[in-house]
Protein backbone atom coordinates (compact mmCIF):
# COMPACT_ATOMS: atom_id res chain seq x y z
CA UNK A 1 0.00 0.00 0.00
CA UNK A 2 1.31 3.45 -0.94
CA UNK A 3 2.35 5.62 2.00
CA UNK A 4 4.37 8.70 2.83
CA UNK A 5 8.15 8.14 2.91
CA UNK A 6 8.13 10.17 6.13
CA UNK A 7 6.42 7.21 7.79
CA UNK A 8 9.47 5.06 7.05
CA UNK A 9 11.61 4.31 10.10
CA UNK A 10 14.98 6.06 10.25
CA UNK A 11 16.59 5.49 13.66
CA UNK A 12 20.07 7.07 13.38
CA UNK A 13 21.63 4.62 15.80
CA UNK A 14 20.80 1.69 13.53
CA UNK A 15 21.40 3.41 10.20
CA UNK A 16 20.64 2.60 7.42
CA UNK A 17 18.08 0.00 8.53
CA UNK A 18 15.35 -0.64 7.77
CA UNK A 19 15.91 -0.81 4.03
CA UNK A 20 13.10 -1.81 1.64
CA UNK A 21 12.29 -5.49 1.34
CA UNK A 22 11.02 -5.12 -2.23
CA UNK A 23 11.20 -2.88 -5.27
CA UNK A 24 9.77 0.58 -4.56
CA UNK A 25 9.16 3.91 -6.26
CA UNK A 26 10.06 7.00 -4.23
CA UNK A 27 8.59 10.48 -4.47
CA UNK A 28 8.69 13.20 -1.83
CA UNK A 29 4.98 12.65 -1.13
CA UNK A 30 4.48 8.94 -1.72
CA UNK A 31 6.23 5.59 -1.56
CA UNK A 32 4.86 2.83 -3.82
CA UNK A 33 5.61 -0.87 -3.82
CA UNK A 34 6.29 -2.15 -7.33
CA UNK A 35 5.66 -5.42 -9.15
CA UNK A 36 8.61 -7.08 -10.84
CA UNK A 37 8.47 -7.33 -14.63
CA UNK A 38 9.63 -10.45 -16.45
CA UNK A 39 13.32 -11.02 -15.82
CA UNK A 40 15.47 -10.79 -18.98
CA UNK A 41 16.59 -14.27 -20.02
CA UNK A 42 20.16 -13.18 -20.72
CA UNK A 43 23.58 -13.60 -19.11
CA UNK A 44 24.20 -9.85 -19.17
CA UNK A 45 22.46 -6.67 -20.29
CA UNK A 46 23.63 -3.22 -21.36
CA UNK A 47 22.45 0.19 -20.18
CA UNK A 48 19.59 0.46 -22.67
CA UNK A 49 18.31 -2.98 -21.71
CA UNK A 50 18.55 -2.02 -18.04
CA UNK A 51 16.49 1.11 -18.70
CA UNK A 52 13.89 -1.03 -20.47
CA UNK A 53 13.73 -3.49 -17.57
CA UNK A 54 13.44 -0.79 -14.89
CA UNK A 55 10.91 1.12 -16.95
CA UNK A 56 8.64 -1.95 -16.93
CA UNK A 57 8.19 -2.10 -13.14
CA UNK A 58 4.54 -1.48 -12.26
CA UNK A 59 3.44 0.90 -9.50
CA UNK A 60 0.40 0.34 -7.32
CA UNK A 61 -1.75 2.61 -9.52
CA UNK A 62 -1.10 0.40 -12.55
CA UNK A 63 1.33 2.74 -14.29
CA UNK A 64 4.93 1.81 -15.06
CA UNK A 65 8.15 3.53 -14.07
CA UNK A 66 8.69 4.71 -17.65
CA UNK A 67 5.27 6.38 -17.57
CA UNK A 68 6.26 8.34 -14.47
CA UNK A 69 9.85 9.38 -15.21
CA UNK A 70 12.04 9.73 -18.30
CA UNK A 71 14.83 7.18 -18.00
CA UNK A 72 16.59 8.14 -21.23
CA UNK A 73 19.02 10.54 -19.52
CA UNK A 74 19.33 8.63 -16.27
CA UNK A 75 22.21 6.38 -15.29
CA UNK A 76 22.45 3.71 -12.57
CA UNK A 77 23.75 4.46 -9.08
CA UNK A 78 24.34 1.76 -6.48
CA UNK A 79 22.52 2.76 -3.28
CA UNK A 80 23.87 0.43 -0.63
CA UNK A 81 23.12 2.32 2.59
CA UNK A 82 21.21 5.43 3.66
CA UNK A 83 20.63 6.47 0.05
CA UNK A 84 18.15 3.57 -0.16
CA UNK A 85 16.27 4.62 2.99
CA UNK A 86 13.07 6.47 1.92
CA UNK A 87 13.00 8.71 5.01
CA UNK A 88 16.56 9.83 4.33
CA UNK A 89 15.76 10.44 0.67
CA UNK A 90 13.12 12.92 1.88
CA UNK A 91 15.76 14.74 3.94
CA UNK A 92 17.94 15.01 0.85
CA UNK A 93 14.95 16.15 -1.25
CA UNK A 94 15.73 13.46 -3.79
CA UNK A 95 13.91 13.38 -7.13
CA UNK A 96 11.33 10.76 -8.06
CA UNK A 97 13.33 7.54 -8.33
CA UNK A 98 12.96 3.75 -8.40
CA UNK A 99 14.65 1.48 -5.84
CA UNK A 100 15.55 -1.68 -7.75
CA UNK A 101 16.88 -4.86 -6.09
CA UNK A 102 20.23 -6.21 -7.26
CA UNK A 103 22.70 -8.81 -6.09
CA UNK A 104 26.33 -7.97 -5.34
CA UNK A 105 28.90 -10.70 -6.00
CA UNK A 106 32.59 -10.69 -5.02
CA UNK A 107 32.10 -7.28 -3.40
CA UNK A 108 30.37 -6.44 -0.12
CA UNK A 109 28.85 -3.62 1.91
CA UNK A 110 30.95 -2.55 4.87
CA UNK A 111 31.27 0.42 7.21
CA UNK A 112 33.33 3.49 6.37
CA UNK A 113 36.00 4.31 8.94
CA UNK A 114 34.91 7.90 9.59
CA UNK A 115 31.83 9.19 11.46
CA UNK A 116 28.98 11.50 10.40
CA UNK A 117 27.81 13.41 13.48
CA UNK A 118 24.98 15.44 11.89
CA UNK A 119 22.16 13.43 13.52
CA UNK A 120 23.66 11.72 16.54
CA UNK A 121 26.79 11.79 18.68
CA UNK A 122 29.44 10.55 18.27
CA UNK A 123 28.06 9.87 14.76
CA UNK A 124 27.17 7.11 12.35
CA UNK A 125 29.18 5.17 9.81
CA UNK A 126 27.98 5.21 6.22
CA UNK A 127 28.14 2.17 3.95
CA UNK A 128 30.96 1.77 1.44
CA UNK A 129 31.94 -1.09 -0.88
CA UNK A 130 35.03 -3.32 -0.78
CA UNK A 131 36.40 -6.43 -2.47
CA UNK A 132 35.17 -9.75 -1.05
CA UNK A 133 35.85 -12.83 -3.23
CA UNK A 134 33.05 -15.39 -3.14
CA UNK A 135 30.63 -13.13 -1.23
CA UNK A 136 27.07 -12.26 -2.27
CA UNK A 137 24.27 -10.10 -0.85
CA UNK A 138 21.25 -8.05 -1.90
CA UNK A 139 21.36 -4.31 -2.41
CA UNK A 140 19.68 -1.66 -4.61
CA UNK A 141 20.33 0.52 -7.60
CA UNK A 142 18.44 3.58 -8.76
CA UNK A 143 18.41 5.66 -11.94
CA UNK A 144 19.31 9.34 -11.74
CA UNK A 145 20.42 12.17 -13.98
CA UNK A 146 23.98 13.25 -13.24
CA UNK A 147 23.16 16.44 -11.23
CA UNK A 148 20.86 14.44 -8.93
CA UNK A 149 23.43 11.68 -8.63
CA UNK A 150 26.01 14.25 -7.55
CA UNK A 151 23.52 15.69 -5.04
CA UNK A 152 22.97 12.32 -3.35
CA UNK A 153 26.66 11.42 -3.20
CA UNK A 154 27.54 14.88 -1.89
CA UNK A 155 25.03 14.42 0.93
CA UNK A 156 27.23 11.62 2.29
CA UNK A 157 30.05 14.15 2.67
CA UNK A 158 28.17 16.26 5.19
CA UNK A 159 30.54 18.97 6.46
CA UNK A 160 33.60 17.07 5.19
CA UNK A 161 33.81 17.81 1.48
CA UNK A 162 35.40 15.31 -0.90
CA UNK A 163 35.06 12.37 1.48
CA UNK A 164 32.85 10.38 -0.91
CA UNK A 165 33.28 9.97 -4.65
CA UNK A 166 31.27 8.14 -7.32
CA UNK A 167 33.46 5.46 -8.89
CA UNK A 168 33.04 2.81 -11.58
CA UNK A 169 34.27 -0.53 -10.29
CA UNK A 170 36.73 -2.72 -12.21
CA UNK A 171 35.85 -5.80 -10.17
CA UNK A 172 32.86 -7.55 -8.70
CA UNK A 173 29.48 -8.27 -10.24
CA UNK A 174 26.17 -6.43 -9.89
CA UNK A 175 23.24 -8.38 -11.30
CA UNK A 176 19.47 -8.06 -11.29
CA UNK A 177 17.77 -9.94 -8.46
CA UNK A 178 14.12 -10.81 -7.81
CA UNK A 179 14.54 -13.23 -4.91
CA UNK A 180 14.00 -10.96 -1.93
CA UNK A 181 14.54 -13.91 0.39
CA UNK A 182 18.12 -14.45 -0.78
CA UNK A 183 20.41 -14.98 2.21
CA UNK A 184 24.11 -14.19 2.42
CA UNK A 185 26.78 -16.38 4.05
CA UNK A 186 26.93 -16.46 7.84
CA UNK A 187 30.06 -15.59 9.79
CA UNK A 188 30.86 -19.27 10.24
CA UNK A 189 30.85 -19.66 6.44
CA UNK A 190 33.92 -17.41 6.18
CA UNK A 191 37.36 -18.88 6.82
CA UNK A 192 40.38 -16.78 7.80
CA UNK A 193 44.00 -17.89 7.53
CA UNK A 194 45.45 -14.70 8.98
CA UNK A 195 45.93 -13.17 5.53
CA UNK A 196 42.84 -13.80 3.42
CA UNK A 197 39.14 -14.40 4.01
CA UNK A 198 37.45 -17.14 1.99
CA UNK A 199 33.76 -17.91 1.59
CA UNK A 200 33.28 -21.65 2.02
CA UNK A 201 29.94 -21.77 0.16
CA UNK A 202 29.39 -21.46 -3.61
CA UNK A 203 27.62 -18.38 -4.95
CA UNK A 204 23.97 -19.34 -5.68
CA UNK A 205 22.79 -19.66 -9.26
CA UNK A 206 21.90 -16.34 -10.85
CA UNK A 207 18.27 -15.22 -10.97
CA UNK A 208 18.99 -12.35 -13.35
CA UNK A 209 21.61 -11.03 -15.78
CA UNK A 210 24.73 -9.14 -14.78
CA UNK A 211 24.95 -5.41 -15.49
CA UNK A 212 27.61 -3.45 -17.33
CA UNK A 213 29.88 -2.31 -14.49
CA UNK A 214 31.29 0.51 -16.61
CA UNK A 215 27.86 2.20 -16.54
CA UNK A 216 27.19 1.98 -12.77
CA UNK A 217 28.39 4.65 -10.37
CA UNK A 218 29.21 3.45 -6.85
CA UNK A 219 29.64 5.87 -3.90
CA UNK A 220 33.00 5.09 -2.29
CA UNK A 221 34.61 6.61 0.80
CA UNK A 222 37.89 7.81 -0.69
CA UNK A 223 39.16 9.67 2.37
CA UNK A 224 39.54 6.92 4.95
CA UNK A 225 38.25 3.83 3.17
CA UNK A 226 36.68 1.18 5.37
CA UNK A 227 37.34 -0.19 8.82
CA UNK A 228 40.19 -2.70 9.14
CA UNK A 229 39.36 -5.25 11.83
CA UNK A 230 42.85 -6.73 12.23
CA UNK A 231 42.99 -7.55 8.54
CA UNK A 232 39.35 -8.56 8.18
CA UNK A 233 36.27 -6.78 6.83
CA UNK A 234 33.23 -6.19 9.05
CA UNK A 235 30.32 -6.74 6.67
CA UNK A 236 27.11 -4.78 7.23
CA UNK A 237 25.20 -8.05 6.85
CA UNK A 238 26.86 -9.42 10.01
CA UNK A 239 27.32 -6.25 12.07
CA UNK A 240 24.50 -3.68 12.25
CA UNK A 241 25.51 -0.06 12.89
CA UNK A 242 25.28 -0.01 16.70
CA UNK A 243 26.85 -3.43 17.20
CA UNK A 244 29.71 -2.54 14.87
CA UNK A 245 30.41 0.76 16.60
CA UNK A 246 30.24 -0.62 20.14
CA UNK A 247 32.03 -3.93 19.62
CA UNK A 248 34.42 -3.48 16.70
CA UNK A 249 35.20 0.18 16.01
CA UNK A 250 38.51 1.64 17.30
CA UNK A 251 39.93 -1.80 17.92
CA UNK A 252 41.77 -1.79 14.61
CA UNK A 253 42.74 0.66 11.87
CA UNK A 254 41.52 1.46 8.36
CA UNK A 255 41.91 0.00 4.89
CA UNK A 256 42.65 2.71 2.34
CA UNK A 257 39.99 2.48 -0.34
CA UNK A 258 42.35 1.97 -3.29
CA UNK A 259 43.96 -0.99 -1.50
CA UNK A 260 40.71 -2.91 -1.28
CA UNK A 261 38.96 -2.04 -4.53
CA UNK A 262 39.95 -1.71 -8.18
CA UNK A 263 38.18 0.93 -10.21
CA UNK A 264 38.06 2.09 -13.82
Amino acid sequence: MASSPRLWANPPGNSPLPLPSKAMFFTMSQLDEMEFPEMPNLDSINLEQLREYIGSFELENGTTVSQNIDLSKRRPLLIAGELANPYRLCDIMAPDMPLIPVRLENICRTWADNLDSRDIQPGIHHVTIVRSPGWWERSFITMLELPDMKKLVNWLDGPNANTWSPKRLAEGVIRLENDMGLLSPNLEDISWDGVEERITLPIPDANGPSLDMSTIMVPINTRSGCYNSRGRVNRCYHYPQTEFHEKMFRRGSSFKWNQILDYL
